[in-house]
């Protein structure tokens, strides 16, 4: 074994180890638990530094395992892995510090954070997969590793929840199972690096194929919550904040909008899958889900449900971004997978804070709360602005290179759609904003008496969503900058269309 898969390893092992030692911890080690996660937190972040700077001057990673005859665990390090996982290595490190401060003196800390780790090392197996086999195990980790997230609290409304979540992601499991078992048989090994290994196959077995790329994103569509697979989302919202930003921004959402890019890119090969007819599909239901999940945030008062829907609109971005098949478009998708992290946990994170300091969970309840807690929402604006699209935050970028997109593969239709979406994202925000700053409070909030009335949150709560959200800013304001996440993924565009 040499030192470019023992890095990967160290990746993958810098979250699972403090994860497994956390379990064992007694719920009164506080400090203790706080260093493991936090110094694991940091030390993947640096590692995917070094991993990033040698894939970025030319660098090969790889690993093989094998774990059955004719059957490797692989891992690989390329352009498209690296931007999930440093965006996730990121993301992890501050929903830590967050996840410490709004979780101190609850019960059972360890519980949580032990799956908290294991969670991010499932996604990091997910980043670093060479093969569809590989990803298939990591993704399977994750659906049993954010399980007991979800239904941590133990209320009847989280074990419900928790239910709901498990009857969708398991059954989008076993199709992801029998898909890649099936495709294993008919094209042999499915590493990514072998793009277009089922391009090379007998006619004849277009139709089936055909058959399995349907399977695989129905199965991958339940993480990314493509409209009718979408319902456990919301539902979801019933678990803590720090678990609420994980699933929306930094793991499960992202795992499936990762997939889907991994199964036209370099499972299927964009050529091959525009010879057999499988994209324009794929960006119809995109399309409806970007519209539908709009319209249901419209009606929603429950201030992290109106989030959750949100989440189900703009995770479709990525995936129309992948389905156009021009360069510009998938640039405008690939970028929205960091894009809307940095804004989703933002707006997550400020949810979190609004509960926490002012027992505030509805939209109608938010009148001049940006005069109490004007740091929080300052975030919150910022992030919300950039899911609108205004210039020059993130949300525009992604949306500029995705209408580009539309109109380079002549789908013309892709302008009005993100128009539409435009106007809907600011329908359902923009009242927020207005009734957060300019409203009146009619009655005190539910937890104004309690604790420091003069004192916004913590540090640790507060801190977060402020970097995260100059992130939305900065990202966007340097979005050509050597090594910014737009320069990187028009790298990847420039690879997957042979620039």
């Amino acid at each position: 074994m040499n030192l470019d898969a023992l890095l990967l390893l160290a990746i993958l092992a810098s979250s699972l180890i403090p994860g497994l030692i956390i379990f064992g911890l007694p719920e009164e080690r506080h400090r203790l638990r706080t260093i493991l996660n936090l110094s694991g937190a940091f030390v993947k972040l640096s590692l995917v530094g070094v991993l990033f700077l040698g894939v970025y001057t030319g660098h090969s990673y790889a690993f093989r395992l094998p774990l059955l005859p004719g059957m490797d665990l692989v891992l690989h390090a390329d352009a498209l892995s690296l931007l999930f996982i440093v965006l996730s290595a990121f993301l992890w490190f501050v929903t830590t510090v967050y996840a410490v401060g709004y979780l101190e003196g609850s019960p059972n800390r360890s519980r949580f954070f032990g799956f908290f780790s294991l969670c991010v090392s499932a996604t990091t197996g997910i980043a670093l997969a060479g093969d569809l086999i590989t990803f298939v195990i990591f993704y399977e980790m994750l659906t049993i590793s954010t399980f007991p997230l979800v239904v941590h609290r133990g209320t009847p409304e989280a074990l419900r929840a928790g239910r709901i979540y498990l009857a969708y992601t398991l059954s989008g499991g076993v199709l992801l199972l029998v898909a890649t078992a099936w495709l294993r048989v008919l094209a042999g090994p499915l590493d990514f690096a072998l793009t277009g290994v089922l391009g090379g196959l007998d006619a004849a077995l277009h139709p089936t194929l055909q058959f399995l790329f349907l399977l695989l994103i129905i199965a991958l569509g339940v993480k990314s919550a493509l409209v009718p697979l979408h319902s456990w989302l919301p539902t979801a919202m019933v678990a803590p904040a720090p678990v609420s930003a994980l699933l929306h921004a930094v793991a499960v959402v992202k795992a499936g909008a990762f997939g889907i890019a991994r199964v036209v890119y370099d499972v299927y090969g964009i050529g091959f899958a525009l010879e057999l007819g499988v994209l324009m599909p794929l960006a119809v239901v995109a399309a409806v889900t970007i519209v539908y999940g709009s319209v249901r945030a419209l009606f929603q008062d429950d201030l992290k449900r109106r989030l959750a829907f949100s989440t189900v609109s703009q995770v479709s971005y990525i995936v129309l971004g992948v389905a156009i098949a021009s360069p510009l478009a998938t640039i405008g998708g690939l970028v929205h997978l960091v894009h809307q992290g940095m804004m989703k946990i933002t707006l997550f994170f400020c949810a979190g804070n609004l509960a926490e300091t002012l027992g505030i969970h509805k939209v109608s309840e938010m009148a001049g709360v940006g005069r109490r807690m004007p740091w929080t929402l300052a975030a919150f604006t910022l992030a919300a602005l950039g899911m609108i699209g205004v210039p020059p935050m993130v949300g525009f970028i992604s949306k500029w290179y995705l209408a580009l997109g539309g109109l380079e593969a002549g789908q013309s239709w892709v302008v009005a759609l993100l128009v539409v979406s435009t106007l809907l994202n600011a329908a359902y925000f923009l009242p927020i904003l207005y009734t957060a700053w300019f409203g009146v409070r009619q009655q005190p909030w539910p937890h104004e008496n309690l604790g420091n009335a003069h004192r916004e949150t913590t540090w640790a709560l507060l801190l977060p969503p402020l970097v995260t959200a100059a992130l939305v800013v900065l990202l966007g304001v340097l979005a050509s900058a050597p090594l910014s996440p737009l320069q990187w993924v028009q790298l990847i565009a420039a690879r997957e269309y042979g620039l």
